[in-house]
């Protein structure tokens, strides 16, 4: 699950991290009311950010400053309702603008091969990483955190020095490290980014200049699976942005991932799902989606399932690939007969259902002249052959 940037920054708050004092605006009213706080506090400018769940923001022009409370106004009546890569502005971030002196990146993300959360690193901050990645790779610094003990102090000491970090702001850069360490162990996220992490200068009374680390841009993402140990985080989930497709999968309990190809599956069990996929590509097609309905699927499941494949209109053929251990074949025949009857347009379907049931399953199948399979590899095939013949 990925949150907005202004919940983002509240997490890294939550751990002690240094957070600019912001608010969020709907309408260019409360942008003003905002930026009035902020000058009121002492800023002599503001930035205005669309709150939009994708990156490249400033390029698309959804980052902007202002300097008064007419262009704070004026400013955030731009940016509300752009659109920024397809998605709808609804509301912005209102923040202290600050002067940078550097930028740098600093994240923290679940390597799956050392089963251990990694931090990474690099001066090129404040643009994509993904594009450092692939035009200087050697630039990214990475440390894995113990498992048990956590990121230490001087494993976040030598990732500070890589980046070319000294004295004091090494020394915050350690503090912001295992800061960002804790977000994600304490919200069970997948992803925690800081990108910029920005050395700033504040004046102090005497006008020395003093020069601090700060965290002016934050990306979170929240592991689904983890979310019923952490109810609070749930209220985070920005339902404007999230595709209705995957709403609706959640409100129905299955697994459901969109791909890109032309043959819809709908199985019970991921493992058998995986499978399922492996044999249609196995046999020259692709997996349009990724659908486990789970065990003990009932007929309303199974009916959201198959609206969930026919919303998808490179969807060629459908295959159904069913193992009734507690599912019953002839409830999961049931929702398939009813919602392939009821669609719109009339795409080919191929059942294979074992076990419980499955007898008078294949019996309703036949009558409703739904096309049917006794093995795994014979349905796909069938699938596939079905899928091509659409196609032409």
């Amino acid at each position: 699950m990925k949150i907005q940037e202004a919940d983002a920054k509240s997490l890294l708050l939550a751990q002690g991290l240094p957070v600019p004092a912001w608010d969020v605006a709907r309408t260019p009213l409360e942008a003003r009311t905002a930026a009035q706080r902020l000058f009121n506090a002492g800023e002599a400018r503001v930035v205005i950010k669309a709150q939009v769940l994708v990156g490249g923001r400033g390029k698309a022009g959804g980052v902007k400053l202002a300097s008064s409370l007419d262009e704070a106004e004026e400013t955030a009546s731009r940016i509300l309702g752009m659109d920024i890569k397809g998605i709808t502005v609804r509301k912005v971030l209102v923040s202290g603008a600050v002067d940078i002196a550097k930028e740098f990146y600093l994240g923290a993300i679940i390597d799956r091969a050392t089963r251990r959360i990694v931090l990474m690193a690099s001066a090129e901050g404040g643009v994509e990483i993904e594009e450092v990645a692939r035009q200087n790779p050697g630039a990214i610094h990475q440390v894995a955190a113990d498992p048990q003990l956590g990121l230490l102090a001087f494993q976040a000491r030598g990732l500070g020095l890589a980046v070319g970090l000294r004295d004091a702001l090494l020394s915050q850069f350690v503090t912001i490290a295992q800061g960002l360490y804790s977000t994600m162990k304490a919200n069970d996220a997948d992803l925690v980014e800081v990108n910029p992490l920005a050395i700033v200068s504040d004046k102090s009374p005497d006008g020395s200049v003093a020069p601090r680390l700060v965290c002016l841009d934050a990306k979170i993402t929240l592991d689904d699976s983890g979310l019923a140990r952490h109810p609070r985080l749930e209220a985070l989930r920005d339902l404007d942005e999230e595709d209705p497709t995957d709403a609706q999968a959640r409100k129905l309990g299955i697994n459901f991932i969109r791909l890109e190809g032309s043959i819809g599956c709908m199985v019970n069990g991921a493992g058998l799902a995986m499978t399922t996929m492996d044999l249609v590509k196995h046999y020259g097609g692709e997996p349009a989606n990724f659908l486990d309905i789970g065990g003990g699927a009932r007929h309303e499941t199974v009916c959201g399932a198959m609206e969930l494949i026919l919303a998808d209109s490179n969807v060629k053929a459908i295959l159904v690939n069913i193992f009734g251990g507690i599912t019953r074949g002839d409830e999961v025949a049931e929702g398939l007969i009813e919602a392939w009857a009821s669609q719109a347009r009339k795409i080919p379907m191929v059942v294979r259902i074992v076990g419980t049931n499955a007898d008078e399953a294949a019996d309703m199948l036949r009558k409703a002249n739904v096309e049917t399979a006794t093995s795994l590899d014979e349905a796909a095939e069938k699938a596939v052959t079905l899928a091509k013949g659409a196609a032409r």
